[in-house]
C-alpha cells in the first residue's frame, strides 16, 4: 500500500497504482445523478470510478469526468477508470463490447477492464461453451491491452477454479479480481489464490447491500470508535489492503465513505468483524458456472 500520492493506493502487477477507494456507479443512471456523484467524489478525494457496460452509464460517467476534472485542477491521468465487459458480449463479441465501452467513456483509454461474469448471457451455467467464451474474451482483452487501450485487465466474479483455468492459458495475467467481500464473506480461498498469482483482490458490496450496517457487532464496533457502520465495514477491507468501491448518489454519504484513512481498527475489532464470516453472499453466485 502506498499513500505517496493524494489517494492511498495499491500496486498492481502492471506496475500501476490503483486507489484503495473508488466510487461504485451501479444503479447511477441519470446524467444528473452521475454528475452530482462524480462532483461530490472528486471534491472529497476520490480518484477512482467503477462502471460497467451493463450499468448503462459509461457515457454519462465519461462526460461528467471531462466536464469536472478541470474544476478540480485534475487531468485524465489523475483518475483511475474501471469498466467491465457484459456477459452478452462474452466470446466472439468481446472486441465489439470492449470497443463500445472505450467509445462510450471517450476518455482515450480505460485504466482497468474486467470480464464481468464467467458465464455467457443466453447460455446455461452448465454449458460447455462457457470456458471457450471466457478464453476468447481474455485473448481480446490481451490484444487491447497490448495496444494500450486497456492499461490493465482483470476479471470479476471468478471462482478459484475459474482463476486457475485462466492462469494456465493466459499470456497476460489478470491484474485484479473484483468480487463480493465483507465480514460475512471473507473469501479466504479466493484471496489465497490471488496472492499466489500476484493478483489484486478488490471488494464490491462491502456493506452487504446495506444489510450489514445494522449488524449488532458492526454497530457496536462503530459506536466504540465513533464512526459510522459503513466506515467500519469499508475500513475493515482497506486495512487488509483490499480496495473498495462503495456506491452512493448521496453527496453526504459519498463524503462519509471517504473518511477511511484517518483511523485504524484494533486487532480485536478486526477479529470480531472477521468472525462474522459465514460464507453468505448478498449478490450473485458464480460457483455453478462451468
Amino acid at each position: 500500500m502506498s499513500s505517496s500520492s493524494t489517494a492511498p493506493s495499491v500496486l498492481l502487477n502492471t506496475g500501476v497504482q490503483m486507489p484503495l477507494l473508488g466510487l461504485g456507479t451501479y444503479k447511477l443512471c441519470s446524467p444528473e445523478d452521475v454528475y452530482r456523484a462524480v462532483d461530490a467524489s472528486l471534491a472529497c478525494g476520490y480518484r477512482a470510478f467503477d462502471s460497467a457496460a451493463v450499468y448503462r452509464n459509461e457515457a454519462e460517467l465519461g462526460r461528467a469526468l471531462r466536464e469536472l476534472l478541470p474544476k478540480y485542477g485534475l487531468t485524465r491521468e489523475d483518475v483511475f477508470i474501471t469498466s467491465k465487459l457484459g456477459s452478452k458480449d462474452q466470446g466472439e463479441k468481446a472486441m465489439e463490447g470492449a470497443l463500445h465501452s472505450l467509445s462510450q467513456l471517450d476518455l482515450g483509454y480505460i485504466d482497468l477492464y474486467l470480464i464481468h461474469w464467467p458465464g455467457t448471457e443466453g447460455l446455461a451455467v452448465t454449458d460447455q461453451r462457457n470456458p471457450g467464451n471466457r478464453a476468447q474474451s481474455w485473448a481480446t482483452l490481451e490484444e487491447l491491452h497490448a495496444q494500450g487501450k486497456l492499461k490493465a485487465i482483470g476479471v470479476s466474479n471468478y471462482t478459484p477454479a475459474h482463476m486457475r483455468e485462466l492462469m494456465q492459458s493466459c499470456k497476460v495475467p489478470p491484474a485484479v479480481l473484483q468480487d463480493e467481500f465483507h465480514p460475512q464473506l471473507c473469501q479466504a480461498e479466493l484471496r489465497s489464490v490471488c496472492e499466489e498469482y500476484g493478483v489484486c483482490f478488490q471488494a464490491y458490496s462491502s456493506l452487504g447491500k446495506g444489510e450489514l450496517v445494522t449488524d449488532p457487532v458492526v454497530m457496536e464496533v462503530a459506536k466504540n470508535c465513533k464512526r459510522t457502520p459503513a466506515q467500519v465495514l469499508l475500513r475493515w477491507a482497506v486495512q487488509q489492503g483490499v480496495p473498495v468501491i462503495p456506491k452512493s448518489s448521496n453527496p453526504d454519504r459519498i463524503k462519509d465513505n471517504a473518511r477511511l484513512f484517518d483511523f485504524t481498527l484494533s486487532d480485536t475489532d478486526m477479529n470480531r468483524l472477521s468472525a462474522l464470516d459465514c460464507g453468505h453472499k448478498y449478490c450473485w453466485d458464480p460457483s455453478e458456472v462451468v
